[in-house]
């Protein structure tokens, strides 16, 4: 593991457990012509306060809580690293959640949106969001499908099962 990769992986990680506050860091892959946001929201202790709460593989998100105010539109998406998933807006009733992980290389940090598919930033490979063609993370694959979960909408309340 490089350098960079420590620290962008173990940082959050401290910073949270010495002030006991979520990390909260956006992203952006330096296009502003494409109409979506990445947030990176990192939270280890399970706690619901930024909207993320965890019971053994389900996550249930409150898209009410501020935290989740870049899912305002469709094509916008979430990478929720802490819970290893981005979370991506199709339209006012349906999300989609993903395991983001890259095939290619494994970085969980890295994710632009367009086109129907995610862009891995480390070293430019496009993955679908169609749930097809599915490659294992860290794999060498370099296209292919991400490995999608169940996510169900009720209300403002978002259920993933992973």
């Amino acid at each position: 593991m490089d350098r960079r990769d420590f620290l962008q992986n173990t940082c959050p990680t401290i910073t949270f457990a010495f002030f006991g506050l979520s990390y909260i860091q956006a992203c952006s892959k330096g296009d502003d012509s494409v109409n979506n946001q990445s947030t990176v929201v990192n939270n280890s202790d399970g706690n619901a306060s930024n909207g993320v709460s965890v019971n053994g593989n389900i996550i249930t998100i409150d898209l009410s809580n501020a935290t989740f105010s870049g899912l305002s539109s469709p094509g916008n998406y979430i990478n929720l690293t802490a819970n290893q998933i981005l979370i991506l807006k199709i339209n006012d009733n349906e999300y989609r959640a993903f395991d983001n992980c890259c095939p290619h290389s494994g970085v969980r940090n890295k994710w632009s949106y367009g086109d129907s598919k995610f862009t891995c930033g480390e070293h430019g490979n496009s993955f679908s969001t169609d749930g097809s063609d599915v490659k294992a993370c860290g794999s060498g694959a370099t296209s292919g499908g991400l490995k999608r979960y169940t996510a169900s909408l009720t209300g403002e309340v978002l259920t993933i099962t992973t």
